[in-house]
């Protein structure tokens, strides 16, 4: 299967890349893109069709995988990336957060809902029957 980003693509779009860092890039937008094939599966879409019948479509799945495998590539791979860190001196305190616990390539909610693969949903429960208990007549009357 095609990718539905380049390594050049990540270069234009985001910055250009160390030499160390161009076959770990060609890996993630692999992951990447087959990731987010499986997104779409999972909401009954063909990502690869999708694609193929719209341009515009094609170039915001181009740069949501640029912008998921930028972010993996700033993260460090030395050490667990934080998002918040502290420390203190002499109660030897140390604290801070994660930005993505265990690690690893993470899509975030925004970007899957820039593709159309997850919407807001809302739901009703009626608490009440629709007759109301002090007459005889219903909730929804259209006079």
């Amino acid at each position: 299967m095609t990718t539905f980003a380049t390594v050049d693509d990540v270069i234009k779009l985001w910055r250009p890349l160390k030499p160390d860092e161009i076959d770990r890039t060609t890996a993630l937008i692999e992951v990447v893109s087959d990731s987010l094939r499986l997104e779409a599966d999972k909401v009954g879409k063909d990502l690869d069709a999708m694609t193929a019948d719209n341009s515009a479509y094609a170039t915001v799945v181009k740069s949501v995988v640029v912008d998921v495998v930028a972010r993996t590539l700033m993260t460090a791979t030395d050490q667990e990336p934080m998002t918040q860190f502290s420390e203190s001196a002499l109660g030897y305190s140390f604290s801070g957060t994660y930005l993505s616990p265990g690690g690893g390539l993470f899509i975030k909610r925004d970007e899957l809902r820039r593709l159309g693969l997850r919407k807001a949903r809302y739901g009703v429960i009626e608490l009440y029957d629709k007759k109301d208990p002090w007459c005889d007549c219903t909730l929804d009357r259209q006079d």
